[in-house]
């Protein structure tokens, strides 16, 4: 069970495909909590760090009717499946492509916004990979990152998934100010959920 629960960091295979399905349906409600905070114009740049499935690429395709939406995630089976499920916009509003957090492949001050949903405990330097997000973001763009886990002290998941961390949302605004982000705003649901909006 630990070796498929590791797929959930790089999703490889058939069972990287099994769980990158389960994360659409079972994250939906995350995301649909977490872009409820989002309000971004029609016609918005976007990048989804981590875009997995591909299911929040479609959701903001929606949100943004006349923009154009980006995915990156370093799973060549994610990107995979993320271009079959947008297949209709790809090459017209959305383009996907394998890529790290930690270089993105992306030009400086291209983004309106950009989104991270349940990835940020993979990354494995949060300074580094937030200096990355406030390069690619146009000055005042906005950072939306969710997370369904912000108790550190909850260790269900990180005995069981290698190189998975939990952060609080004390310590992922500090980093965030640290990496220059403003206009820092929380939102912490009951179940544990988090979504944070930063400023670049």
């Amino acid at each position: 069970m630990k070796s498929i629960l590791q797929n959930t960091r790089k999703p490889t295979g058939f069972w990287g495909r099994a769980i990158l399905r389960g994360m659409n349906a079972g994250h939906a409600q995350l995301a649909d909590w977490g872009l409820s905070h989002l309000s971004p114009a029609p016609g918005a740049r976007v990048l989804d760090i981590g875009c997995g499935g591909g299911a929040n690429i479609e959701k903001l395709l929606s949100l943004c009717p006349n923009g154009f939406v980006d995915g990156v995630d370093y799973s060549e089976e994610s990107v995979k499946m993320s271009r079959k499920k947008n297949a209709a916009a790809l090459g017209k509003r959305c383009e996907v492509v394998q890529g790290n957090v930690m270089a993105l492949p992306y030009e400086d001050g291209l983004f309106d916004v950009v989104t991270a949903f349940e990835t940020v405990y993979f990354w494995p330097d949060l300074s580094v990979a937030f200096l990355q997000v406030h390069r690619v973001l146009k000055p005042g763009g906005v950072f939306l990152l969710v997370c369904e886990e912000s108790n550190p002290e909850n260790t269900a998941w990180t005995d069981r998934i290698d190189g998975m961390k939990i952060y609080s949302g004390d310590d992922l605004e500090n980093r965030l100010r640290s990496a220059g982000f403003t206009d820092i705003v929380a939102h912490q649901q009951k179940k544990g959920w988090l979504c944070l909006s930063a400023r670049s």
